[in-house]
């Protein structure tokens, strides 16, 4: 598998997720224009993708939906949950419901909730042959019964939002600032570096850090917070962000 953040952060999210035969996006949180000029990069067009997973409705990943909806055959995977919030603007027979697991052709799509202040929110454990992604934003914590499940991946996609000094220390009035830290929030540096020390293992080769606050976080910051923690584990990955405004390298999964 290979990966390939298109945009990452509180104005839009989109991410492209390459198999053996199956073609994927993650999220259509920024324009169809936008999104088929990334995929042109690539020579691909939106007819090219064959699924397209929504983690949760929140604006941020699901702005472009109705437009991309209009310009594909590919099928949409979602919670049942948000089938009310959608309906409108995917049509039916390309609708599927997101199981216990998914297969799609070489590829398993574990869906697993996360911690959200949507109608229902998911992250994913995926599958190809000997590779494996974990991607997870948008949560306040990840639950303790998953983490089992999510240890020594190849790959760590991954929310590091917010510094929590920053924040506290910043113009958000106090319920904002109190619904980002709490437990249906974003992760913080602090609680994401303390995440991947604990699932970091020898087959882990990338950790992504994404959904980078602008206001409330740095890239620096992030790095910093996250390698410390890193380095206290055997098992050195490399560590990189995904923009807003630029898309990450192919990351080969």
């Amino acid at each position: 598998m290979k990966i390939k953040s298109f945009a990452s952060g509180s104005k839009g999210n989109c991410t492209y997720l390459e198999g053996k035969n199956l073609k994927i996006l993650i999220d259509i949180g920024i324009s169809c224009r936008q999104i088929e000029q990334c995929l042109a990069e690539l020579s691909l067009t939106l007819e090219d993708i064959d699924a397209i997973l929504i983690t949760h409705t929140h604006k941020d990943h699901i702005q472009g939906l109705p437009v991309v909806a209009k310009h594909t055959n590919a099928k949409f995977y979602i919670q049942e949950e948000i089938y009310k919030e959608v309906k409108n603007v995917l049509p039916k027979e390309q609708i599927e419901f997101f199981q216990a697991q998914n297969t799609l052709k070489e590829m398993t799509i574990f869906p697993f909730p996360t911690s959200h202040d949507a109608v229902a929110s998911c992250g994913f454990l995926i599958t190809e042959e000997e590779s494996s992604l974990v991607y997870v934003t948008d949560t306040g914590y990840v639950a303790s019964k998953y983490l089992k499940k999510l240890m020594n991946k190849n790959t760590y996609f991954i929310e590091a939002n917010h510094d929590e000094e920053l924040l506290m220390n910043g113009d958000y009035p106090y319920y904002l600032k109190q619904r980002v830290l709490g437990d249906h929030g974003h992760l913080s540096n602090r609680l994401t570096a303390a995440y991947l020390k604990m699932l970091v293992g020898e087959n882990t080769k990338e950790v992504i850090l994404a959904h980078l606050s602008e206001k409330h976080n740095t890239e620096e910051l992030a790095l910093k917070t996250i390698e410390q923690a890193i380095r206290q584990t055997p098992y050195q990955p490399k560590i990189m962000i995904a923009k807003q405004k630029e898309e990450t390298e192919f990351v080969e999964v």
